[in-house]
């Protein structure tokens, strides 16, 4: 497939936004945090800052968001925490992931989690918790086949999330 994981660059821009826009159709904000009345430069200092732990808000942990390219183009994208706070611990996880629409059912929300697991294995992270919604049975699936095990179901303002465990040993 040859899809990478990298870093937004300042020509990410404009697919970038679109990207953000197709899914808060969907309800999900693909890039987080984002703010469209402000530069690009200024959001990639954000993704920076958070990656790097710096100018954190409250109750944050620092946060790794990294486009997934398949020749050149972003098909999608990852966020990964490194470590968990109590609220990532019981419905957020270790990762965050999302497909644009176009490219969804092509095997890439696999191989984006595929690759964020073997950066959390590297950092020591093990098992490596990832969550859905429990109504969302394609990211369901996607986990289970990446061997996520359910380890069990919590509510959040009457949302039900499945937290599945990833081992490295999956």
């Amino acid at each position: 497939m040859g899809l990478i994981l990298r870093p937004y660059t300042l020509e990410d821009e404009e697919v970038a936004r679109h990207a953000h826009e197709e899914l808060a159709a969907d309800g999900f904000e693909f890039l987080w945090g984002y703010d469209a009345t402000r530069p690009w430069l200024d959001y990639l200092q954000v993704i920076d800052d958070y990656a790097t732990g710096r100018h954190l808000p409250e109750g944050r942990v620092a946060t790794v968001l990294l486009a997934a390219e398949v020749v050149r183009e972003i098909v999608g994208r990852i966020s990964i925490r490194f470590a968990l706070n109590d609220f990532l611990l019981a419905s957020g996880g270790h990762i965050g992931y999302a497909v644009r629409p176009n490219f969804r059912r092509r095997g890439c929300a696999s191989e984006i989690l595929r690759q964020g697991v073997v950066l959390l294995n590297a950092r020591g992270v093990d098992p490596v918790l990832v969550t859905c919604d429990d109504s969302n049975l394609a990211s369901a699936a996607v986990i289970e086949r990446r061997g996520g095990r359910l380890e069990s179901l919590h509510v959040e303002d009457g949302a039900r999330i499945r937290r599945y465990g990833i081992s490295r040993d999956a």
